[in-house]
């Protein structure tokens, strides 16, 4: 039995088309009847104040070599607690011709998931986006799920013309920020497809996947009480579990999104911000909990909800600190490695990607191997 191939409903295409019209194309006074999401407003008029219009060419440039050095070296933890979700949403998402792409804050493209078959001209078009040190941020190639996300700090969901540019109207896209344990924004999670069928319920995927993300980095953020909180009678899953940050005097050093949403605090961000601030009984008692082993407690908030915590006393350092950390000529040599993979074994596509010589991308993976 074949299942039904769904296609994009009419009114959607009218309706995107109509408001390209009246906000892009200046055929009427203004815009008067299409309605399109605030957030994307605000997008496509930045790119008109910058004097784009949307005939221009993209052209998917990456960064330089030393600004990609510096990119993966500086992203090294995100990349590391990004790996395994990417692994998961590539199995996920694989009959639907869509991709993952992960940028850090400035829309630099850090790592990619598994890219889909396709036409020649669709794996053109996955290629220019997927590809380490591209820059996709809003600045360099318009409205897109990436710039969106980083921009309005939200999830969004992006369809075909309601990219900016002409160029990326065949892509439609879902996007999700990250956000450090202390609240910092530090890139973005994007499910990408090429000419493919709309699939807004990937804004929820994406959203989900970055949280599963933040709570890998919070793993590794070092403190002497992890804290796991949920509501009472809620089970917390991946993505939806509070994790607190404590050091040994209390203090608040790191959250994730889930914690500062029932919290309603902006854990992280605050040096001073204590346990006492929280919680209405001392932080011993958490500490003392978490030595006994006990599953979980009842703890209550100054507002009089309740939360369940589940106290953990954590490594006095984040998990794999004590292996030797790699270095720079290894971390160079692995981005130059993966451009490779990327172009399909085209060394001179990889070295184009990169910005540097087909002579030097040689040397370099020579020199791996000696």
């Amino acid at each position: 039995m074949t299942a039904p191939h769904a296609t994009p409903p009419t009114e959607r295409s009218l309706s995107i088309a109509q408001a390209r019209r009246e906000w892009l194309d200046g055929d009427d006074a203004g815009p008067q009847g299409a309605r399109i999401e605030p957030w994307l407003a605000r997008s496509w008029q930045r790119c008109l104040a910058a004097g784009h219009q949307p005939q221009q060419r993209v052209c998917f440039d990456p960064v330089s070599a030393p600004a990609a050095r510096h990119a993966a070296e500086r992203n090294r933890a995100l990349v590391s607690a990004a790996r395994p979700v990417l692994d998961k949403l590539s199995r996920a998402i694989a009959d639907t011709r869509y991709f993952a792409i992960l940028t850090d804050a400035d829309g630099i493209v850090v790592d990619v998931g598994a890219l889909p078959g396709g036409s020649d001209a669709t794996a053109r078009h996955a290629r220019d986006i997927a590809r380490i040190g591209v820059d996709l941020s809003e600045r360099a190639v318009g409205t897109t799920a990436i710039g969106a996300a980083l921009a309005e700090r939200e999830s969004v969901w992006l369809h075909r013309g309601e990219h900016f540019f002409d160029d990326t109207s065949v892509y439609s896209c879902a996007g999700a920020p990250l956000f450090g344990p202390r609240g910092e924004c530090v890139g973005m999670l994007d499910l990408t497809g090429v000419q493919v069928v709309e699939r807004p319920e990937l804004r929820h995927l994406a959203a989900l996947s970055a949280r599963s993300i933040e709570d890998a980095l919070m793993q590794n953020h070092p403190c002497e009480l992890l804290l796991r909180i949920d509501w009472p009678g809620y089970a917390a899953g991946p993505g939806t579990e509070g994790l607190l940050c404590i050091d040994a005097d209390g203090r608040v050093t790191g959250a994730n999104t889930a914690a500062r949403q029932m919290l309603h605090q902006p854990l992280g961000t605050d040096p001073t911000l204590h346990c006492n601030d929280l919680f209405a009984l001392p932080p011993q008692m958490l500490f003392d909990a978490a030595r006994r082993g006990d599953a979980a407690l009842d703890v209550p908030l100054w507002s009089g909800l309740r939360v369940q915590a589940r106290p953990q006393l954590a490594d006095r350092a984040p998990r794999g600190a004590s292996q030797e950390r790699p270095r720079l000529r290894d971390v160079e040599t692995a981005l130059i490695r993966r451009a490779v993979d990327d172009a399909r074994g085209n060394v001179a596509e990889a070295a184009r990607a990169l910005g540097i010589s087909r002579a030097t991308v040689y040397r370099k993976l020579a020199r791996r191997r000696q």
